[in-house]
């Protein structure tokens, strides 16, 4: 490909012409048609499978075949390969016009798929090739038909009511009918929720990508430009959320991406970083798009799957604004989720202590045992837990975080009875009492607990001390109440790094600290942390009852390292 100076793009829904970055287009364009050159080879009538990727083929052939750069500028056979995407994504659809992915005829799935298939019809249209007009007309019919279901359609979680609303915008945008905005306008009647820190409902990293996205898409189709509001706020928020490298921090999510190994780089954040920098002229919102530019992930996430998102959005093509200066130090706490950010240079620690109580494991609340991490470059603590052999109340889960002076602190009394024959007046002679759980929730029973008495009851109560200074961090332990109870720390590295310090990992992967500092380098980064301790090595089943009972666990791929010992506990981590 020619090397290109500025360029002019011919914007699909502007009126005049934008400059764009040279080497941001060259990138979309290069990348896209790589994935071009797979989808040739795999597109192929009965080998196909669908999934919400049928639309993202579809996209991608598209921008392929209308931007002149591409090498498959209005090749022919990228019409042959669109037209099979294209009746098959038809005879995906049921009767009412939704899809199965994953949900069974899923109004919210439905609307994944045209919130994609929106702009690669809007692309189509301006490009007016009559090579196109097979695809076009049944992509149109498939949009009708889809529009259908979501003007009746209903939602499982707070994102799809946005998600659904914005694919009804871009149906509505190619084929205006008021229905499509008297069903957005029903949604929207609801209210659009951020707490006083910028979360939305779910509290997940994950889901405020798709949210944010679906409020731009429906505030620049409709006109409905308070929608930016929640988006401006949630991605300032999101600002301290995001590591150097691109990693998302995502402890305090009610979502799947609550736990380490679920979670996902924030490069999902990266459109709507640029579409408010762009529209807003916002420095700081630049600065964090140009930071996701720069990530490992930048070009399997963005760059390979975004070119028609550019082309479509005359705002995406637009220059940058001069990006602010990140800061090098910060100490952020947030109160609605009780989670504590702070950065200083090449260090950076996460602490948070916010679950929803009473705990319970479902998805839509939060339950992550992960309440500390640490980096520094490229060397990563993933996560550390605690867990005591406590009537198998297994992890720490705080109940809160609360600044104290200059440091902050996490805390949790646990309460364990024994239970006392049941009242007289509350007896059944055929012994047929309430299904009800334990008053320390951790078992279920046909026992009327909540009507007992009880008696001998146990107390283990927690603390944690978290003091920082220059990137150095200082945790402090005091767990108390009932005596002689094993305690264990469990700390989990990034895999691939080389530890120090530290006994040989067993079969299972696991070392302790025993004594001394230990350290863990990945290339030229490393983590100092200790001293370390063991007065026990039982390290399985730390889940504790909810999970055993089920044969479930949470342990996760990484270098886990064990600090162990009784109670009444006192100890000192220093990371460093």
């Amino acid at each position: 490909m020619a090397v290109l100076g500025p360029l002019l793009v011919k914007p699909v829904l502007g009126t005049t012409p934008v400059s764009i970055d040279s080497d941001l287009f060259q990138r979309l364009i290069r990348a896209n048609d790589n994935q071009v050159a797979q989808l040739i080879k795999l597109v192929e009538k009965d080998k196909l499978r669908f999934s919400r990727m049928v639309a993202y083929d579809i996209a991608t052939l598209t921008a392929a075949y209308c931007v002149k750069e591409s090498a498959y500028y209005h090749q022919p056979v990228l019409i042959e390969k669109l037209n099979i995407l294209v009746e098959f994504l038809a005879a995906a659809q049921s009767a009412d016009g939704t899809v199965n992915v994953g949900n069974l005829e899923s109004p919210p799935d439905t609307a994944f798929l045209i919130e994609i298939l929106g702009p690669a019809a809007s692309i189509m249209r301006n490009d007016n090739s009559s090579h196109l007009q097979q695809a076009q007309q049944q992509l149109k019919q498939i949009m009708l038909k889809a529009g259908e279901g979501l003007v009746t359609g209903g939602v499982h979680t707070p994102n799809h009511r946005w998600v659904i609303s914005a694919a009804l915008a871009q149906i509505n945008h190619l084929y205006p009918d008021k229905k499509y905005i008297e069903r957005i306008d029903d949604w929207l009647g609801e209210g659009v929720f951020t707490d006083a820190d910028g979360h939305y409902p779910e509290r997940s990293g994950i889901y405020s990508g798709v949210e944010n996205a679906a409020l731009i898409t429906i505030a620049r189709l409709t006109g409905k430009t308070w929608l930016y509001k929640p988006v401006r706020k949630n991605l300032a928020m999101y600002t301290y959320y995001i590591e150097a490298n691109g990693d998302l921090v995502c402890n305090d999510s009610r979502r799947q991406d609550q736990y380490e190994f679920a979670a996902k780089p924030a490069t999902i954040f990266y459109l709507s970083y640029r579409y408010m920098a762009i529209h807003d002229q916002d420095r700081n919102f630049a600065a964090m798009a140009k930071m996701l530019e720069a990530t490992a992930y930048f070009e399997k996430d963005v760059l390979s799957r975004s070119l028609f998102y550019f082309m479509e959005d005359v705002t995406l093509q637009q220059p940058l604004p001069a990006a602010a200066a990140l800061p090098n130090r910060y100490e952020k706490l947030f109160p609605t989720s009780h989670l504590l950010r702070i950065k200083d240079g090449h260090a950076s620690a996460t602490l948070f202590g916010g679950v929803d109580w009473p705990l319970t494991i479902a998805s839509g609340r939060s339950n992550s045992p992960d309440f500390f991490s640490y980096r520094k470059g490229n060397a990563i603590l993933k996560y550390m837990r605690l867990s005591s052999s406590f009537f198998s109340m297994g992890y720490f889960y705080s109940d809160g975080l609360q600044k104290d002076g200059n440091s902050y602190v996490l805390r949790k009394k646990q309460e364990v009875p024994y239970y006392q024959p049941l009242p007289k007046e509350k007896r059944k002679a055929d012994g047929d009492y309430v299904l009800s759980p334990s008053i320390d929730g951790r078992f279920w029973n046909k026992m009327d607990f909540s009507s007992r008495p009880v008696s001998n009851v146990k107390i283990l109560e927690t603390i944690i001390r978290l003091t920082e200074n220059k990137g150095t961090v200082q945790l402090e332990y005091d767990i108390k109440g009932m005596k002689g109870v094993p305690v264990t720390i469990e700390l989990c590295f990034k895999e691939g790094g080389q530890l120090t310090g530290v006994t040989d990992a067993d079969a299972s992967g696991n070392s302790f600290l025993e004594q001394g500092t230990g350290a863990y380098r990945y290339g030229s980064d490393f983590i100092k942390f200790g001293p370390g301790a063991v007065s026990h090595k039982q390290v399985m089943n730390l889940e504790g009852e909810r999970y055993s009972t089920h044969f479930g666990t949470l342990r996760t791929q990484g270098a886990h390292v064990y600090i162990t010992g009784v109670t009444p506990f006192k100890h000192i981590l220093v990371f460093s």
